[in-house]
């Protein structure tokens, strides 16, 4: 019986050993976190599958954690909101990297689906994450929601699909975020938009030659949504920076947007947003973008 279980303390600590030796991995990341959010197997793998989402995950950490610091450059307390959270793996991998070793700041999860915000709460009691909170609301909905604070510093949305981007945004503005990074994702109500009125389109302007077919108006329409949106935060007074997140190889929806809140409007910027809207014949969408 003693020969089994230390053999069985032996195959422990070599599976450990193996596990914590895969490149991906950072040495202080939880083991656990990664099992449970089946980045790896039971048994310490890590697939092809697997890789490419944990990469993404954290070439974003990568980008947050300068803005974190910097925050915490100024005020004791950082706080982080992630819309569209989903299994809120940003949220803990954040957590895990940077807020786990700090005794100040939070992370709040917005996601609309019931399941996954319970089962965010039953992991972040799980892996003892205290200063994890998950609501069930809608990003809209978390504008009001009592159970955020006044003001939040970091705001982050990854692949929060369509519309739901843009209420990060105004979120993002009505809590006078410090920062905000954006992946957007499936944005498909200019697209629409610009499809509604493509006839009236075609007879005012050759512009409209843009977007003639359907495949150009989608890829147009998901461009020119985010051309929108940096000229909305920059009318706000928010420095913009655009960029990929990974090689296009492992994703395409790929565009990062960074906004650092300076004060300081562009001084063109709004109104730039409202000549696009009328050349391009999208003044049905006027609410969305200008406010």
């Amino acid at each position: 019986m003693i020969e089994m279980l230390a053999a069985y303390n032996a195959q422990l600590i070599f599976s450990s050993a193996a596990m914590t030796s895969i490149p991906e991995i950072k040495p202080n990341q939880s083991i656990e976190l990664l099992k449970e959010l089946h980045i790896l197997t039971r048994d310490g793998k890590l697939n092809q599958d697997t890789r490419r989402k944990l990469k993404q995950v954290y070439h974003l950490f990568h980008f947050i954690e300068p803005l974190l610091n910097d925050v915490l450059a100024d005020k004791p307390e950082v706080s982080l909101v992630d819309h569209g959270a989903g299994k809120s793996y940003l949220g803990f991998i954040l957590y895990d990297l940077f807020f786990k070793a700090r005794e100040a700041g939070h992370i709040y999860g917005i996601e609309t689906r019931t399941e996954l915000v319970e089962k965010s709460w039953q992991l972040a009691k799980k892996l003892n994450f205290p200063r994890m909170s998950f609501l069930n609301v809608s990003v809209e909905e978390s504008i009001t929601t009592p159970s955020l604070p006044a003001q939040i510093d970091v705001v982050t949305a990854l692949h929060a699909c369509n519309t739901a981007t843009d209420d990060a945004i105004k979120f993002a503005l009505q809590k006078h975020a410090k920062f905000i990074v954006l992946v957007p994702c499936c944005q498909a109500e200019v697209a629409a938009t610009l499809s509604k009125h493509r006839a009236q389109s075609l007879s005012q302007t050759v512009l409209a030659e843009i977007w003639r077919h359907p495949i150009h108006t989608r890829e147009f329409g998901s461009q020119l949504t985010n051309v929108l949106r940096c000229l909305l935060l920059e009318a706000h007074g928010y420095q913009v920076t655009v960029t990929e997140l990974i090689g296009w190889e492992h994703s395409m929806k790929n565009e990062l947007i960074m906004a650092k809140y300076t004060g300081i409007p562009r001084k063109n910027a709004q109104q730039r947003l409202e000549q696009i809207l009328i050349e391009l014949n999208l003044l049905d969408l006027r609410t969305r973008f200008i406010y």
